[in-house]
C-alpha cells in the first residue's frame, strides 16, 4: 500500500513538473510572433495587409539577429567575397584574391609575387638613393631583402 501511494505520489510531481517547464519555456520564434502579433493589433491590421505586416516583420526580426552575430571575420569574409564578386572572380584568380583579401594584404588577380632579383633590384635602388656603401649597405641590403621576402 505505502509503496502505491509512493509510486503515485512521484508519478504525479514528474508530471507537474514536466508540465510546469513546458508552459515556462518560450523559443526565440514564439517571442517574435508575440512581439509582431502585438505590433499588428496596435495597428488594427487585418487581411492581407495583418499577412504582408507578419511576414516583413518576422522576416526583419531574423535579419536583425543575423547581423548582430556575425563577428569578425565572418565580415571580413563577407566583404572579400563583395569585392571578388564585384570583381568577377573565378576559378585560381578568385583563391589568390581571397586568401590575400583575408590576410590584410590586398592585391590584384593579375599581380604575380616579386621574384629574387625583382626583389634585389629594389633594394638596391634603395640602397643607392640613401648613398650607403660598405658594412652599413650589406646590412641594409640584408634586412631590406628579409623584409620584402616576408
Amino acid at each position: 500500500m505505502k509503496l502505491t501511494t509512493t509510486t503515485t505520489f512521484l508519478a504525479t510531481l514528474l508530471c507537474a513538473t514536466a508540465l510546469h517547464a513546458a508552459e515556462k519555456s518560450v523559443t526565440p520564434q514564439q517571442k517574435r510572433m508575440q512581439d509582431c502579433n502585438t505590433q499588428a493589433v496596435t495597428q488594427s491590421l487585418s487581411g492581407d495587409d495583418r499577412k504582408t505586416f507578419m511576414s516583413n516583420c518576422l522576416k526583419n526580426s531574423a535579419a536583425a539577429k543575423v547581423e548582430k552575430s556575425v563577428n569578425p571575420q565572418q565580415q571580413k569574409m563577407k566583404d572579400c567575397n563583395a569585392q571578388a564578386a564585384s570583381q568577377s572572380l573565378s576559378g585560381d584568380a578568385r583563391k589568390t584574391f581571397m586568401g590575400n583579401c583575408l590576410k590584410n594584404s590586398p592585391t590584384t588577380p593579375d599581380e604575380k609575387p616579386m621574384t629574387q632579383q625583382q626583389k634585389m633590384k629594389d633594394c638596391n635602388a634603395q640602397a643607392t638613393n640613401q648613398s650607403l656603401s660598405g658594412d652599413a649597405r650589406r646590412t641594409f641590403m640584408s634586412g631590406c631583402l628579409k623584409t620584402v621576402t616576408d
